[in-house]
């Protein structure tokens, strides 16, 4: 049996949309942080999306094999709407961003991402890091949107239904690999 471990960064504290904007993330859980590295099998790799917040959690923890941190795991580029709260979004583009935020696939934001084209990069990205590493366990430190994408698609689920998911800073989600097949074992633990 292969895993793989799909960890939340730190909370950012912020009250709007972040997506690609970096912002830092909030370490001073150390017991949560001891708890999680705990958890996780210390004989893993280790890849980040590029992102302070994500960097900074992956660092947090016990040292492990760190690969090249991976711009195709950052979280939703959400374009114009990034850095605004989400109540001014709704209120300026109100059926986009009710397309966008009811699952619809092909909905982006201003100048930024739709569901299919986030899950495409970041299934990219995971793909070619497990292949690389095919005999290991692998952690990707990421972001919540990523985290969806891969609950849905190994889960056959929807947009709409993946984005109903609780995914706390600092928590796992864990997929197993048997026989080819990857499955969904926990989403959002925090040990």
């Amino acid at each position: 049996m292969r895993r793989a471990f799909w960890l939340r960064h730190g909370p950012t504290h912020a009250k709007v949309i972040t997506g690609w904007r970096d912002v830092p993330a909030d370490l001073s859980d150390h017991a949560q942080i001891a708890r999680l590295d705990a958890y996780l099998p210390a004989q893993a790799v280790m890849i980040s999306s590029d992102l302070n917040r994500a960097e900074a959690t992956a660092d947090a923890l016990s040292p492990r094999l760190r690969l090249p941190h991976e711009p195709d795991l950052r979280e939703f580029h959400f374009g114009e709407w990034e850095g605004q709260g989400f109540d001014a979004v709704s209120q300026s583009a109100p059926e986009l961003s009710r397309a966008f935020w009811e699952g619809g696939e092909d909905i982006c934001p201003p100048n930024g991402e739709s569901w299919a084209m986030v899950i495409a990069r970041v299934s990219r990205a995971s793909d070619r890091v497990l292949a690389q590493h095919p005999d290991q366990d692998v952690i990707f430190t990421c972001h919540f949107g990523a985290i969806l994408t891969q609950i849905a698609r190994h889960s056959g689920l929807s947009a709409y239904q993946a984005y109903a998911h609780t995914i706390p800073p600092l928590s796992v989600t864990e997929f197993h690999q048997r026989e080819g097949r990857w499955s969904v074992v926990r989403i959002g633990y925090c040990p």
